[in-house]
Formats: structure tokens, sequence, C-alpha cells
């Protein structure tokens, strides 16, 4: 399995993790690697991480029952808890893609509940997704008060659900024209500021909730604040988005001004660390090439370079040609004179007609 997992070639990782289960039946991981990659189906993706999951169990309880001091002992158990905690999460993962939305929800709280310094596998985010199909949103404020804490790090799940139920009460009611007239209600401020929040955290996803940008599967690994991360994020929750009459709407209305309090963001954040510069490179090698990755911000060069860069190019063409073609430039240049110069020629023809001509004597001499 050590061979199977380094391995580049996904044939190879399953040639080896189908060798690994002919040598021993008992391989969590394999049946793990087999899930993942080999698996065709949801339901046949559940019965590798059922098998995994069962066979982790098993390993736990003998560890348990019969404790040992052997460094490699307590090493492998540590294997196992992990095999065990990344099973259970995705066969509550294959839960909510098939619909059980009931037995997802109570195997993601008993792992959050049994493991709750496994953070870092981002367990509440399957929660959140799972509890918002099922439009348990006072479930989802319960779990954002418990995870979105300035010490906590934060993702595109948190900010935006936390945005998402502050505008679920006041959207459906929203009219752009009336709060031009009246201004914004106190609850519909605090959903803007919750919006704001979200977009200044990752200012790609409400391209792909809009529709601007077509969401595409998402990729095996993510960056935060990235597109990679708009993506996945998109790909799971638009969805809840859809089913929250207005919420698209108030979003199309009120995302971009996120911009004007942030007019350096490399430099300053308003509620966040400065966005990270380097973001473009990484999400390009995570995402597909088709994919047209989403850049913040925009690199735009100011006038005054483009104006003046456009000046020296006009001019060193002019110099060039004149050059080479002395007689056509020197031609050209005579009939261009005359074009410009006939408008005045006019105008001062009628000034002449309409002036007395002593006045015009006057203007001439001066």
């Amino acid at each position: 399995m050590a061979l199977a997992w380094r391995s580049v070639d996904t044939e190879k990782r399953i040639q080896l993790a189908l060798q690994a289960v002919n040598a021993n039946s008992n391989c969590a991981s394999a049946h793990v690697l087999l899930a993942e990659e080999c698996a065709s189906t949801v339901p046949e993706a559940d019965k590798y991480f059922r098998q995994a999951l069962k066979i982790a169990d098993n390993n736990i309880r003998k560890f348990v029952s019969v404790p040992s001091h052997d460094v490699k002992a307590n090493s492998l158990h540590r294997r196992d808890i992990n095999i065990c905690v990344y099973a259970r999460r995705r066969v509550a993962m294959c839960l909510r893609k098939m619909g059980k939305l009931k037995e997802c929800i109570k195997i993601t709280r008993e792992l959050i509940k049994e493991f709750p310094l496994m953070s870092v596998l981002h367990i509440h985010e399957n929660l959140i997704e799972a509890l918002l199909a099922q439009k348990a949103y006072n479930d989802v404020q319960a779990l954002l008060t418990r995870y979105d804490d300035l010490t906590l790090p934060k993702s595109a799940v948190i900010c935006y659900s936390a945005a998402l139920l502050k505008i679920r009460p006041v959207c459906e009611k929203f009219f752009a024209d009336v709060t031009v007239k009246k201004g914004l209600t106190t609850h519909q401020f605090d959903a803007v500021e919750a919006l704001q929040r979200a977009v200044e955290f990752n200012p790609h996803v409400p391209q792909y909730l809009l529709e601007e940008k077509p969401i595409i599967l998402p990729p095996e690994h993510l960056l935060k604040r990235g597109d990679s991360e708009a993506v996945a994020y998109s790909f799971y929750h638009a969805a809840h988005w859809k089913e929250v009459p207005g919420s698209i709407k108030f979003l199309e209305c009120f995302w971009k001004d996120t911009f004007k309090l942030i007019p350096f963001p490399l430099e300053k954040g308003k509620l966040f660390h400065p966005y990270t510069s380097g973001t473009e490179e990484t999400d390009r090698e995570l995402l597909p090439l088709f994919h047209d990755v989403s850049v913040y911000p925009k690199k735009e060069l100011p006038f005054f370079l483009v104006f003046t860069a456009g000046l020296c190019l006009f001019t060193l063409s002019l110099a060039l040609l004149t050059h080479f073609y002395p007689i056509f430039m020197g031609e050209l240049a005579r009939i261009a004179l005359e074009y410009f110069a006939t408008p005045f020629a006019m105008i001062a023809e009628h000034l002449q007609a309409l002036l007395p001509q002593q006045v015009w004597n006057l203007l001439t001499r001066a």
C-alpha cells in the first residue's frame, strides 16, 4: 500500500490495492483507495468504505482490550483511528448523495462528538451542507455559533452559510428601488455586512452563484480563499441559495460593494488578512486546463501608463514611416494639415461675412 499511495498512475494504484486485498483481506487502507478510485457508483463506494470502517473498528477494539506500549503498535493504532474517522465521514457523504439525510446527519454529529479535535477534516462543513439540504436552518445557526469564531479558521462554507442565514429573513421582501428611496433596514444592513464579510474572504464565489461562470466538478484538493475553494463551494451549495427565494437577487445587488471597502486587498483587509498574491498560480495547478481561473485582484495598469505607452508607440511608428517613405509621408502630412485646416478657414470666412470690415481689419492687424 505504501507503493500504491506514492504512485501517480491511477491504474497502478488500483492494481496495487487489489493485490493488497488479495494478500490481506483486512487491509483497511486498500479498501479506502478502492472506494476513492475504483468504485464507479456511490453505493459501490459506500460498500468499500463500510468494509474499511469495519476493519478499522475491529483493530481499534483489539488495541483497547490489550493495551500495548510498543511504538509500532501505537503508530498502527493512530493509523486505524484516522482511517475510522475518514471512512465514517465518507460513508456520511455517500449517504448524503443517496438522499439519506437523517442517517448522514446522525453519523456526522457522532463524529464531531467523538473526535472534536479532528476539525482539520472539516467534518462540521459536511454537517452544514446536510442540514441546509434538510432546510434545518436553526440547527445550522447553532452550528455556526460554535464554529464561526474569531479564533477558529474560516472557510467559504462558514462565511457564505452565515451570510445566507442573514439574507434569508429579508430577501423575500427585498426590492432594490424601494431600498434606494428608504434606505436599508437594520436586518438588511446586517445581511449586507455578512455578505460583504463572505465576499472579502473569497471574492470568487458570487460569479458562480450568479452563473456568470460555469460550475465544474471540484478538484481533489482546494486552496482557501482561492478559485478552487469557490468551485467546490458552489458545486455543493449553489442549490441551497436557489432554495431561498430572493437570495440570488440580494447577492447580485450588494456583492460588488465589498471591493469599495478594500481598495488595496493585497496590502490591507478589513475583517481578514490581506489577500494572498500567489493564489492564481496554485489554482491553475489544482484546476483543469480548460477552466478559466478567476483572478483577484485583477492587475489593471493605470490610465497614464497606458496613454503614455500608446503615444510613444504612435510617435515611433510615424518616425519609422517618415524615415523609410519620406515623400509619401510628406504628402500625407500636407493632406492632413489641409483637412484639419479646412474647418478653421470656413469659420474665418463666416466671421468675415458677419463682422463689419473695420472690425475685421482691426482683428487681422492684431
